[in-house]
């Protein structure tokens, strides 16, 4: 039942020892013939690696994090900067840079390193919350000088780092090439988060919130996401991500393109509420994403070039989206890239060389002794010096700004603006202006000056408003500071509005409602909204993770009005041609001029579509989401059926009642139609359920409460694996109990625990003395997690019309032999082979202890723990 978890490089003193060993490929990874795989570190240097960064000049530096997603004791973390001095693919010099524990992103810019990591209080030893940090290495030695300066505060939910650890909190930090530093937030979101001006903010749930790098103007940029590890950014501000699985609740892993200011759903709206949502890209299935880059490299073969690159670490693989443009948004093809055991992370540097790091089977907590860097590169790859950036004159820069290379454009542009002159300032416009230059080159430099200049630049972003092949990055510059948005005149916006471009109209939507102007409201309203606009039909999933391309200008609309909380233009045209927009947006304003004006309107019409619309909107203001304080979370299954989780009353909520109430009388045929739209907003209105009341909606807390369910059959199969961990690790269980499992749950069927006994499949006699409690207990749960050693599953088809499946035992010129699950040997001929294929799963399948209570699971663990023959 068990398997071995051995590292991918599993004699790691036969690789150590060697130096040209540590230039070899993996001996079990799947790469493309067109790249050259090496070892850059191993667990001596870089055990449990959560996050990577790599200065474009080449040094890497990595986050080791030994407390790991479930662990909570500090004092296990640290920064480490790599160095290759003579480029051959291996580390020849580490240095300590900084001590931080939980690293969950880095970034470096110049002689700064800016790190996302769980903060803890030294007198207390417990975590305090998550910090965005900047560290700065201003003498060059390589290693920070003193203590961070932090840009945001309490990013993340203190309650539940301290109960759980850090495995739903905030992530993996990104910069685009407008200048933003981009945060992955986990849906345990935060509660006045605070940044270098004081500004504070509270999010439920997760998605992107984005920060200037002097820790300023912190703002949410997407929300409706679950465990969102990292960013992948394109050169025109695109922003992807492989967002992390439900833990069972059916939702899985999806890709997802984020528009600013979009709604992703989770996890209210994205079962009965998918018209209100933008939808996911795909679904892939479960897995765990974690890492995330935007490859655009000149340097790299074309196949492997411009293109999202995205781990998951469930699936130990790093994947391929090839997207496609569909009108504002895309549609994708996902495809296996390169096959890496709990891959976490992956950066590249501005030579072309991609470092990816991995957890490699380091378990939940963390390991000493598992994980390691890799770097990889085009097979006809030579290295090229990175320019020193401040010894570059600006008309150097300029070049570089025209680079095809994302990385150095990107530092490029920092540099520049840096510079903070006249003559920095005319070189980014005249790049920008210049309509021969590639739409890339164009738009770094938009950028590049829409940030140095500030206010003053507003004419000219304005003037390239007209020119229709750069018009929506120049509309998207002109918007992307608030305090610069107040001076620009809203025309630009609206004229754009009737752009043939479904970018452009999509970038003055979002423009116009960053803009505070009300008066824009009206033109806003005029957005079509079209025949997908449709909810679910009763009690059915509907559609979260299908591209909709339609749906896009509509729905940034709606955010542009709430945010605008235009309700008295919204109120004013519930009878017009756009109807179902106003009440779209209707139905996020909870405001007593929205519930008079609704009700108004009613009583007005004759149209008995509208009417039942109306009637639609007042049922979903009746209650609104609850003031998040982080004391609660709402666990890793949450109730999902929406549109609320935490549903409160409101000031308006007695009018709403009343007028339901009187409007139901009057029609007593029809009261079933006030039922159901008392079902599908949880209401809970007593005269629209007299058969059986509705439980209320109400938090859930995810604390385990042991004594009550650690008995209970069946939970471990009810439960996420990061919940089971939880419990298993408070539990001690019986090891006696725990031997009997080993033969009643067939775990004997596969596995042997003595060496007389027949050798089946990995052998369980030794497993306590390689795996600790944790580990074991994950491989029980997740056995594709990392496959043991010579024990992959492989298949062979031999002449004869004849196939096999085991894991080889033996293997000369003339012969292989398989055993199978079973513990049956076979042996097949060289010579008969046809094919052979190795898979990527693991003999034993998933699920077998789902029957099992936390106590017999522990009692398992701890007997199987207790084998160290």
């Amino acid at each position: 039942m068990i398997k071995f978890s051995l590292t991918l490089f599993y004699s790691v003193t036969v690789f150590m020892g060697a130096k040209h060993f540590l230039k070899e490929a993996p001996s079990t990874a799947t790469y493309p013939p067109e790249l050259t795989i090496s070892r850059f570190s191993g667990p001596d240097v870089t055990p449990s690696p959560a996050c990577l960064a790599v200065a474009p000049t080449g040094e890497v530096f990595v986050g080791v994090d030994m407390i790991g997603s479930l662990g909570k004791d500090p004092g296990k973390g640290r920064i480490l900067k790599l160095i290759d001095k003579d480029n051959d693919g291996t580390m020849d010099q580490h240095i300590d840079f900084a001590e931080v524990d939980n690293p969950r992103g880095i970034m470096v810019l110049g002689s700064k390193v800016y790190v996302l990591h769980t903060t803890f209080s030294k007198e207390t030893g417990k975590a305090t919350g998550m910090a965005l940090v900047v560290f700065e290495d201003k003498d060059g030695d390589g290693k920070a000088d003193g203590a961070p300066q932090p840009l945001i505060e309490n990013l993340s939910n203190t309650k539940y780092i301290q109960e759980r650890g850090t495995d739903h909190a905030t992530n993996g930090i990104r910069m685009g090439i407008d200048g933003w530093i981009y945060i992955a937030v986990g849906d345990f979101g935060f509660h006045n988060a605070t940044d270098r001006s004081g500004k504070k903010l509270t999010m439920l749930g997760g998605g992107i919130v984005r920060v200037r790098p002097d820790g300023t103007e912190m703002e949410i940029y997407t929300h409706g996401t679950r465990n969102v590890y990292d960013v992948a950014i394109d050169p025109y501000m695109n922003v992807f991500t492989r967002e992390n699985t439900n833990d069972g609740g059916g939702w899985n892993v999806r890709f997802s393109h984020h528009i600013q200011t979009g709604e992703y759903g989770y996890p209210v709206l994205f079962q009965h509420f998918t018209d209100e949502i933008l939808p996911a890209l795909v679904d892939v299935g479960g897995g765990s994403g974690t890492g995330a880059l935007y490859m655009a490299e000149p340097n790299w073969p074309a196949k492997f070039n411009n293109v999202p690159m995205m781990a998951d670490w469930g699936r130990s693989m790093l994947y391929i989206h090839r997207v496609t443009p569909d009108g504002p948004t895309f549609t994708q093809k996902e495809e296996e890239f390169l096959a890496i055991p709990q891959i976490t992370d992956l950066d590249v540097d501005g030579s072309g060389r991609l470092f990816l790091s991995a957890w490699d089977g380091a378990g939940y907590s963390g390991s000493p002794s598992k994980g390691y860097v890799i770097r990889a590169v085009p097979k006809d790859w030579t290295y090229q010096a990175f320019p020193e950036l401040a010894k570059a004159s600006v008309e150097e820069l300029a070049q570089l700004l025209k680079s095809g290379s994302a990385v150095t454009r990107l530092y490029a542009s920092q540099e520049l603006i840096a510079r903070n002159d006249q003559q920095a300032n005319a070189a980014a416009l005249a790049i920008a202006s210049d309509a021969q230059l590639p739409l890339y080159t164009r738009v770094a430099a938009i950028y590049t000056y829409a940030q140095a200049a500030g206010k003053d630049g507003i004419p000219e972003l304005t003037a390239l408003t007209k020119d229709a092949a750069v018009k929506e990055h120049a509309l998207r510059a002109l918007a992307d500071r608030k305090d610069v948005l107040k001076d620009v005149p809203a025309e630009p916006f609206l004229e754009a509005l009737t752009d043939t471009s479904t970018r452009v109209r999509a970038a003055a939507i979002i423009a116009l409602g960053r803009s505070g102007k009300t008066e824009v409201a009206t033109a806003l309203l005029q957005t079509k909204v079209p025949a997908s606009f449709v909810e679910p039909a009763k009690d059915v999933e509907g559609p979260h993770a299908t591209p909709n391309s339609a749906i896009v200008l509509p729905h940034l609309a709606v955010q542009a009005l709430v945010n605008l909380h235009a309700v008295d233009a919204a109120v004013a045209n519930i009878n017009g041609a756009n109807s179902a927009l106003a009440l779209w947006a209707l139905r996020y304003m909870h405001d007593q001029k929205a519930v008079s004006g609704l009700i108004g309107a009613y009583g007005q019409s004759k149209d008995e579509k509208l009417k039942k619309q109306i009637l639609a909107t007042l049922a979903r203001l009746y209650k609104k989401e609850d003031t998040y304080d982080a004391s609660w979370w709402w666990g890793t299954r949450p109730d999902s059926h929406g549109p609320y989780y935490k549903a409160v009353l409101w000031e308006g909520s007695k009018t709403i009642e009343a007028f339901l109430k009187k409007e139901a009388l009057k029609v007593p045929a029809k009261k079933q139609y006030f039922r159901d739209l008392d079902a599908r907003n949880r209401m809970e209105i007593a005269a629209f359920a007299p058969v059986k009341k509705a439980e209320p909606v109400v938090a859930k807390e995810s604390k385990i409460d042991l004594d009550k369910i650690k008995s209970k059959k069946g939970q471990v199969g009810k439960s996420s694996i990061e919940d089971v961990l939880l419990a298993i690790n408070k539990l001690k269980g019986d090891p006696g109990k725990g031997k009997l499992l080993f033969t009643s749950q067939g775990c004997v069927a596969c596995h042997s625990v003595n060496k007389g006994e027949k050798m089946k499949g990995p052998f369980m006699g030794q497993v306590g003395s390689i795996m600790n409690r944790e580990q074991i207990t994950e491989s029980i749960l997740k056995p594709n997690a990392s496959i043991s050693q010579g024990f992959a599953t492989v298949t062979i088809t031999a002449k004869g019309n004849k196939s096999y499946m085991g894991f080889v035992t033996e293997e000369t010129a003339a012969k292989v032999v398989l055993r199978d699950i079973g513990g049956n040997v076979y042996t097949v001929k060289t010579s008969d082979i046809l094919s052979r294929k190795e898979m990527k799963t693991s003999m034993m399948p998933a699920g077998l202890a789902n029957a099992l209570s936390y106590e017999e699971l522990a009692s398992l663990v701890t007997f199987l723990s207790q084998q160290k023959k």
